[in-house]
Formats: structure tokens, sequence, C-alpha cells
């Protein structure tokens, strides 16, 4: 295990792209590291994983205030964690709603593929859809809200 990282092999070990690193720097998500004496970025093994916790919970769909409380309650671990567990039961229910939108859009798109069975562009219902910004021939009446 390396005790000192670059910026560029953060990125790497990571997936994270260096830009990304110093945004989550410049707002408090990633301490500062300390610097060589050329002036370069000198990461530690802390950073890593600070890191690695900050894209895992990205991938899990955590907004960054979220991400910045549970970096908060992971810094004490001697806290409750109800926290925690209150942001992840957040975060399946925001998931939920968004599987049930994602179902409501592929059943409307479905009916209009089929409704659409071929033939000029100018009597296809997709198009005519589409190009409806009212949504006046969805049949999902939550579309266009």
């Amino acid at each position: 295990m390396k005790g000192s990282y670059s910026i560029g092999d953060l990125a790497r070990e990571t997936g994270v792209k260096a830009t990304t690193i110093r945004w989550y720097e410049s707002e408090g998500l990633m301490p500062a590291p300390s610097r060589t004496p050329g002036g370069q970025r000198a990461y530690g093994r802390a950073h890593l994983e600070r890191l690695g916790f900050i894209r895992h919970a990205r991938e899990l769909g955590f907004a960054m205030p979220t991400i910045r409380s549970l970096l908060d309650l992971a810094a004490e671990p001697e806290r409750d964690c109800a926290a925690a567990h209150a942001a992840a039961t957040e975060q399946m229910a925001a998931i939920d709603a968004k599987l049930r939108q994602l179902k409501a859009l592929r059943a409307e798109l479905a009916r209009l593929a089929k409704a659409c069975a071929g033939g000029r562009v100018s009597d296809c219902l997709i198009i005519e859809t589409l190009a409806d910004h009212r949504h006046g021939h969805c049949a999902d009446k939550n579309h266009g809200r």
C-alpha cells in the first residue's frame, strides 16, 4: 500500500476525476492535502478512504448534503447511527418513487410504440405526442407537470 498519492494516482485508484477531487476539497468534503516541495498535492491513505466513501455514497444516489452528514457521522464512531439509518431509508423511498415513475414512462412508451405501426411521419402518434407540449396525448395524467 502506498503512503502518498498524487491527484492523478488518487483519481486512478478511485475512478473519481481530478477535477471532482478538487471540487470536493473546495466544498470541504475532502480535507486539504499536504503539498510536496514543488507545490503538488500529496494525498494520504485517509484521503483515499474518504474519497472511496464519497464515491460509494454517490453511486447509491445520496445527495451531497446527505453525504456530508454521513461523513460527519463516520468521523464519530461512538455516535448513534439512527441518522444513517434514516438517510438510507429516505434514499430507498426516493428510489422507489423513481422506479414507479420509470415504470409509468415505460408503459407510456410501450403504448405509443404499439399505436405506431409504421407509415408516414405525418400520421405518427409518437411524433405527434412528442410535439404536444401539453402532453394531451399521453395516457399518464402526471406527464407535463
